[in-house]
């Protein structure tokens, strides 16, 4: 297995983008990755696309072929990659492990999604949980999370100010992306006394419906000084799998597949949590970014809200988490997520973040997940191989 190094990175802006189309984002998204690598258009052999669902936000399928013809990449091979929320990590664990193979050389791994065409994205939404026995019974992802987020209260002591304080952070980060969906500060009390989605979260609890676009390329890390100077190197890429409902789960405080995925990573990486300066998780409610910092090995479990009121997750504490903004500031358009969280490491290990730079930053790592974790991919980057 050859090692792999991301040469090229860029963001479209997030946010409810009404004058471009679906096309228009992820080919905006793939030449400015392809400008950032330094490469043509013809240099690349291959990519993968993720996306959750084209068919029913835009009425759009067959995404791979529309990409490579939008981009002007025919006829390399375009493939989709689905896995609801997780569709970008996953995109981007696809291509590296073609780089890795040796079966391709230039990979560029994208993400896109479409939010708002469509009156009420909550449908499109819902159906990355279970079908049957979730979203046919009514419950929304809101509301699965509230659960969660009932059951860590209850059983951690964990209070509602310090879930809260969670979407405080991604919002002072996020204030300072000028990419990001939301370019403002919030307050707790701001979270505590907005409208009520599913008790205990409000509506500034939960990440918003976005547009975007975001891709990344990769190559042998032996060919990376070729067309960057400051190639970011990847440690480790690993993916698994929990129960795609949650009353199937053993418990509703901890999300296995987050667990097994990231213990596999530093293992592969031969890193500790301790290692790990600056993290991209997947806080599409603010009680997912509570239990990411708990179940990537940051903070003992139970004890994340307490490490989110002591300040050890803002940009100069304990570990730099969600820098971008984060899905509740950055935005969360579905399928671009998890490729946005391994271009703002990118940004943030070879130091060009700007206003949001983490000092120091040397290894970094993005937890994006699907659903209420039925799926969970994290990546591990470094500045040195």
């Amino acid at each position: 297995m050859r090692d792999v190094a991301i040469v090229g990175a860029f963001q479209t802006k997030f946010g409810e983008l009404w004058d471009k189309s679906f096309r228009d984002l992820v080919v905006e998204a793939g030449i400015g990755a392809i400008y950032d690598a330094n490469m043509g258009g013809d240099d690349l052999d291959s990519m993968y696309i993720g996306n959750m669902s084209g068919g029913l936000f835009v009425g759009q399928e067959h995404i791979g072929s529309l990409i490579a013809e939008h981009s002007g990449l025919t006829p390399i091979p375009s493939t989709r990659v689905e896995a609801a929320c997780a569709s970008g990590g996953l995109a981007l664990r696809q291509a590296i492990m073609a780089v890795a193979s040796g079966f391709y050389d230039n990979v560029m791994a994208a993400g896109v999604e479409k939010m708002t065409d469509v009156v009420d994205a909550t449908p499109a939404i819902a159906a990355a949980s279970d079908q049957e026995w979730e979203a046919q019974q009514g419950v929304t992802f809101p509301s699965l999370y509230a659960m969660m987020a009932r059951r860590h209260m209850y059983e951690y002591g964990t209070t509602r100010e310090q879930i809260a304080g969670f979407a405080v952070v991604g919002h002072k980060n996020g204030a300072l992306n000028p990419k990001a969906q939301f370019q403002r500060e919030i307050s707790v009390d701001a979270v505590l006394n907005s409208t009520k989605v599913a008790s205990p979260l409000n509506i500034l609890d939960c990440s918003p419906v976005s547009d975007g676009a975001s891709a990344v390329i990769v190559c042998p890390a032996e060919d990376a000084k070729k067309y960057s100077d400051t190639p970011i190197y990847v440690k480790a890429s690993t993916q698994a799998s929990e129960s795609i409902a949650l009353h199937s789960r053993k418990s509703l405080t901890t999300i296995e597949s987050t667990v097994l995925a990231s213990r596999k990573a530093y293992d592969i990486a031969g890193v500790t949590p301790k290692d790990i300066q600056v993290a991209e998780v997947h806080d599409c409610f603010s009680i997912n970014g509570l239990l990411a910092i708990e179940d990537l090995g940051f903070f003992e479990k139970g004890k994340g809200g307490q490490a989110i009121e002591d300040g050890e997750i803002e940009r100069d504490g304990t570990i730099a988490v969600n820098p971008s903004g984060g899905l509740k500031a950055r935005g969360h358009p579905l399928g671009a997520t998890g490729i946005a969280q391994a271009t703002e490491i990118t940004l943030q290990l070879r130091g060009d973040a700007d206003k949001r730079q983490v000092d120091g930053a040397e290894v970094g790592i993005t937890q994006n997940i699907g659903g209420t974790g039925g799926t969970a991919a994290v990546h591990i980057l470094s500045r040195d191989l």
